[in-house]
């Protein structure tokens, strides 16, 4: 079946089964594989994407629950270079084996427009993603530097 998405800010055409998950509609249809399959369940957050600008688990994203739904991936967050967060990241040398590093970023990015100055607490709620690595400390002072870059005007 016949599916139109708005993908990183451009159109996208796919033939998908009804139901198929939206990680696979990115990563098998679309080439788009950085975003990353887990565990599936939609507990891990290694498939985090955007839609709308909320973070979703693209695991549990049937394809035809996108409709209208502006898509966001990993290849998308930075449109003219790097992204303040994807710096950040690697100013605060977050990644250790990074597997889990885009869905990371994408709720972190979902969380900076919504808290543009978050706290320790706002990000504790949303950075639920889970990181075998244990990198947590570090994502915390990437946000917080990504806020910086950002309120500078940086980007």
């Amino acid at each position: 079946m016949p599916f139109r998405l708005t993908v990183n800010g451009r159109p996208a055409s796919v033939d998908a089964e009804p139901g198929t998950p939206l990680l696979w509609v990115l990563r098998d249809l679309l080439g788009l594989t950085g975003t990353k399959y887990a565990c599936g369940i939609g507990t891990c957050g290694s498939c985090t994407v955007l839609l709308n600008g909320a973070a979703a688990h693209s695991c549990k994203v049937a394809i035809e629950s996108v409709g209208t739904k502006a898509v966001t991936t990993i290849e998308g967050l930075g449109s003219d270079g790097l992204h303040a967060l994807q710096r950040a990241w690697i100013e605060e040398d977050v990644p250790q084996c990074g597997f889990c590093q885009p869905g990371m970023l994408m709720a972190a990015a979902a969380l900076l427009r919504q808290h543009p100055h978050p706290s320790d607490r706002d990000i504790d709620a949303a950075i639920t993603n889970i990181c075998r690595c244990g990198t947590y400390d570090r994502v915390r002072r990437a946000i917080k530097h990504a806020a910086s870059l950002q309120a500078g005007g940086a980007q």
